[in-house]
Parts: structure tokens; sequence; C-alpha cells
């Protein structure tokens, strides 16, 4: 599926490549079949913590898809990923491009509510879980949520204790016979790069919104990201950002595909854990949200020896002030990220200070000879920033969402998107000052701030509320106020609502 002239002809850049996201990890795998390709986290509670060389993990992709081709999905399928931050995320979002087929990575505080919404609006055929995650139990989850939408024909889970009428794909792993893949029903002979090969979610004003990237648009994010932090060739990277979103997946796994390095994932954000993984190995880089980054940052052994740090910024906003090494000389790359439109890399400059970034062509490496051109910044006349390069998607999805009635992502003719952040348009460089009007964030997931109350009312409650408080890590964080706050919090939870909102009225003790 190509939902844009794959020619370049709007006034956009393009990124000029015919490499797909599948042939990259098949490329690693040809000039370093024996290094390490993928690394689990030792506190793994659901299996034993994997660890799979380049060609071990291009075998298992070849094997995910071809199940998957041979349950009859159908080329450019919807499938719906919601999974923990583990090697079989990683191998599944690559297995299901490998099949011809586009993955959809969900939020992982997704619940039926926002679950049965989102993929009845983009007609998904199949949904692919981890089986538990932490104490929420997603292949019982999945089989309700497939239960009320008609499209999906198939519910597929890694785990123990599968249901009855789930497709397992635990036994890929021990079967040692690799079934030839089956023969797509629809040959991509020509641009393959500009295919449809992510499908995120956006919360915008509006509602919910689809997002989709063809492969040359998703490697454009990678390459921003590994170009401005000088990656090293076959590095080895550390990972706590869990893989549902275009930033995350343009911060950790694009970068590890184009260097051919070894990804050692973390989930969840465990401290202890986390610093006996910085310790255990050498890592080049490490890969933490800007928030946490900015409270580890005067702590030497929480930043281990590694020389860079990859920060997330999910609210750009609040960037601010100079992160100074204390006891080590690591360099740190800021990721803005402006929802699923697209992201700017800019590392710090002397002293830790965030670096300017001038309105215009933003190149990667920035300020440096033979860069390329990967994002164009310009203010709009409403004062807001908008961004339009080789990683920005350039129709709305799926095909037609203009005439549904129903929020869509909406590109102007000259290819800049109005990202809706604020920003002061009398200055040369951009100077982020606050969120989209009506949004708000925590910690990653963003909510429209007057959806909150309206899911809260959900719950029966006429005497129920929620105020929105901010939050030096999460950004902001949800407090509900209730008559009786236990029967709000269990109502919320029995109609599937987001944890975040039903947490929001939670016990508070001293």
């Amino acid at each position: 599926m190509i939902l844009s002239d794959p020619r370049g002809r709007s006034a956009a850049p393009r990124l000029n490549t015919r490499a797909t996201i599948d042939e990259l990890l098949h490329r690693a795998a040809v000039r370093r079949p024996d290094e390490l390709a993928l690394i689990d986290a030792p506190n793994r509670a659901d299996s034993m913590a994997r660890r799979l060389t380049y060609r071990q993990a291009d075998r298992m992709v070849s094997a995910i898809a071809g199940r998957l081709r041979r349950l009859g999905l159908h080329t450019d399928a919807i499938v719906a990923i919601q999974m923990a931050n583990t090697v079989e995320n990683v191998l599944t979002v690559l297995g299901v491009l490998r099949a011809g087929l586009i993955p959809m990575p969900l939020p992982l505080l997704w619940r039926r509510t926002e679950m049965v919404a989102a993929l009845s609006r983009v007609g998904a055929t199949a949904l692919i879980v981890s089986g538990r995650i932490g104490t929420t139990d997603h292949y019982d989850l999945a089989m309700h949520v497939a239960a009320e939408i008609f499209p999906i024909r198939y519910v597929c889970g890694f785990g123990t204790n599968a249901p009855d009428g789930l497709v397992p794909f635990d036994d890929l792993f021990t079967t040692g016979k690799l079934d030839p893949l089956p023969a797509w029903d629809e040959e991509r002979t020509s641009e393959p790069a500009a295919h449809v090969a992510l499908v995120t979610w956006d919360a915008c004003a509006d509602g919910l919104v689809p997002v989709a990237r063809s492969h040359a648009e998703v490697i454009a994010g990678g390459l921003a990201v590994m170009l401005e932090s000088r990656l090293a060739q076959d590095a080895l990277l550390l990972s706590t950002l869990t893989l549902s979103s275009f930033a995350n997946l343009a911060i950790a796994v694009m970068p590890w595909l184009l260097v051919g390095g070894t990804l050692v994932l973390h989930h969840p954000f465990d401290p202890e854990v986390y610093l006996s993984q910085l310790t255990s190995m050498d890592f080049d880089t490490v890969l933490l949200s800007g928030p946490l980054a900015a409270q580890l940052a005067d702590n030497a052994r929480a930043m281990g020896r590694s020389p860079n740090v990859i920060a997330l910024w999910r609210n750009p906003e609040r960037i601010g002030r100079a992160l100074p090494w204390r006891d080590n000389k690591a360099r740190m790359t800021d990721v803005l990220a402006f929802g699923e439109i697209g992201l700017i890399a800019a590392c710090r400059g002397t002293g830790g200070k965030p670096a300017a970034i001038p309105f215009g062509i933003v190149t990667a490496p920035r300020m440096a000879k033979g860069s390329i051109a990967i994002a164009e910044i310009a203010p709009t006349a409403t004062g807001t920033v908008a961004l339009r390069g080789p990683m920005v998607p350039r129709a709305p999805f799926p095909p037609g969402a203009e005439r549904s009635g129903l929020p869509y992502f909406k590109v102007s003719p000259s290819g800049f998107v109005d990202t809706g952040y604020a920003c002061q348009g009398d200055v040369p460089a951009m100077v982020v000052t606050g969120p989209p009007p009506g949004m708000v964030g925590v910690g990653g997931y963003r909510f429209v701030l007057a959806d909150l109350q309206d899911l809260v009312s959900r719950a029966g409650s006429q005497h129920a509320s929620v105020a929105v408080l901010p939050d030096a890590l999460a950004g902001h964080r949800l407090s509900g106020i209730a008559d009786n706050p236990q029967a709000v919090q269990a109502a919320l939870a029995k109609l599937g609502i987001n944890p975040l909102v039903v947490g929001a009225f939670r016990e508070r003790g001293a």
C-alpha cells in the first residue's frame, strides 16, 4: 500500500532508499551472523530471558512471517501488536513486515475501550500480544477485544497457558525446521520502501488519529537519531523505551538495525535491574526518557561508562536546564518528539546546554559537512511548530479517512504538518513554549482534556471528576476526586478504561 506519490513531486524532501526495514536485519545477519543481536532484560517474569544472534533473529523473523502468511492474512492487512519490551516484540514487528503485512503497535496501557475503537477504525485483522504483563492478563484482554470486532480473524500470542482459540507462537523458538515463506498475493516489485510499514496512534484535540508511515519515513527517523548521536558501527545499546510509538522505534530499533549492533532491552524501569545491566556490559549508548535522564544526570553510577546518552522528550517544552555530567564525559543527544508527527534530534553543547535548533532545514548530523536533510521546521501563522521532511507522513490513513467524518491526520499542500505545539515565532531558533491546547501528556500517553471527564462519567457517578497536575517525570499526572473513589475505580476498570485514569482514583495514603 502506497499512500502518496513515491517519486517525490511534493515540496517536502524524501529519503532516497529502496531498502525495507526487515531487509536491514537480513543485511546485518549476512554481515555478522554469529554476533549477538538482541538480549532480554534479566528480570523477565514470563519466561527465560532470551539472547539471539543475528542468524537466529533473522530466522525467527522469517518463522513469524511464515506463520502469519499461512494463516491466510492478505498483503497489507493490519496486525495490531501489544507486547512488553522483550525480544519477541522486536521480532514480531519485523516478522509482520517480512510477511507483507502492516504492524500497528499499541500502547501497553491501552485497554478494551481504546483498543476496540482503534482496531475497528483501521479494520485490523489480527492481534498479537504477550501473555501477561505485570498483573494484566493480555490473553484475556485480547480475546475480549476480538469478540467485539468482527474483522479480527486471529488472536496470536507469546507466553504460556494460551487459551483455546489463540494461535501460539512460542513454539517457533523450539521448532528446528523453518518452512518456506509463502508467496505474497501482491508482489512489490518497485518502490518497496514507499509502502506503508507502520501505523501508530496520535491524540489530537479531535480525538485519536491513525498515522501511517512508509519504510523510508521510518528509516529517516532512525537516521536522524543515529547520525546526530554519532552512533558507532556495531554499537552496544541499552534501551528502556517500549516499542509502542514512532519515536520509540526510531530511537531504539532503527539505529540498532542501521549500525548492526546489539540491542539490550529493559522493561519495566527498575533502578536495581538497570544498574545491574549497566555494570554487566560496556554499553556505547543508553536510551532513556528525557525526564529520567535529567534525574540521573548527576549520578555517574546511573549513567555507567557509556559515552552516549539519547534522551527522548515527549514534552519538548520541558527540555529545560543544562545537564552537565559530574564524573563522566557522556555526550547527550536530545530527541524532541512532536507526538507521532516527527522528531528532531540535537546533541547538547558545551556545559550540557540544550542545542539551539534554527527554523528551516535540519540536517543530520547538524552543522556537519556531508550531512543530509532530515526535516524542516517552520512557525505557523498561529504561533505553533510545523514539520515536514523525509520522516513526516504525507497522507491520512486509512485511504479516504478525510471523508469519514472521523478525526484524521491533516497534511497541508506544501507537506507541512502542524504539530500544535506553541512556539516563539519571532526568534531565529525554535523555542517550544507549550503543548497542543487541550492535551494532557502522562508519561508518554496523551489524552484529550475534554475526554477525561467523559471517561469518568461512564463510571455512573455524577460526583466524580479528574484533575490534571504537573509532574517532574511524567509531565502530568491525574488525580481523581469522588465521594466514593473505590467504586468509581472499580467501575472504570470494568469498562476497560486506561489504567492511568483508573489509577487516578486509587486510595492515597499519608
